[in-house]
């Protein structure tokens, strides 16, 4: 297994504050991985905070909790993961595959930008939470 040099967690309810917190969070991990070149540390917290955003804006309760936004960062020697879940919220509608740029739905364009900024990105649901695990290969 491939040691973790460094993460980041934040939980709480899915608002414009948590995509503050969650980009705080970022900024802070990058200073306790200063080897992670600069542009593997722009695309991916763009990626990052685009996913945790589309959660905010679209995540609809499944029942009566409000939609908890989850992200879970780590940076090992190669790899940068997030996994950001939507908590509490109902499977998202549509299909699961990102627009292209010259269709004129705007359903889809965020998953089309993220897909460019990573390497992978995947679609998990377990127990009524949503989530999408995205992985960029670091130069480090």
């Amino acid at each position: 297994m491939t040691k973790v040099l460094a993460s980041r967690s934040f939980r709480g309810p899915a608002s414009e504050d948590a995509i503050e917190s969650v980009h705080n969070h970022l900024d802070s991990l990058w200073l306790d991985v200063p080897f992670v070149q600069d542009m593997d540390q722009m695309t991916f917290t763009t990626a990052v905070i685009e996913s945790a955003s589309n959660i905010v804006q679209h995540a609809e309760p499944a029942g009566q909790d409000p939609v908890d936004l989850g992200v879970d960062i780590s940076v090992q020697p190669t790899l940068l993961q997030a996994r950001v879940s939507a908590y509490h919220a109902k499977p998202p509608f549509g299909p699961m595959e990102p627009a292209t740029p010259d269709e004129d739905a705007e359903s889809g364009r965020g998953l089309a930008l993220i897909q460019a900024l990573v390497t992978t990105v995947t679609f998990e649901r377990q127990d009524g939470t949503n989530t999408w695990v995205l992985t960029r290969t670091s130069q480090g």
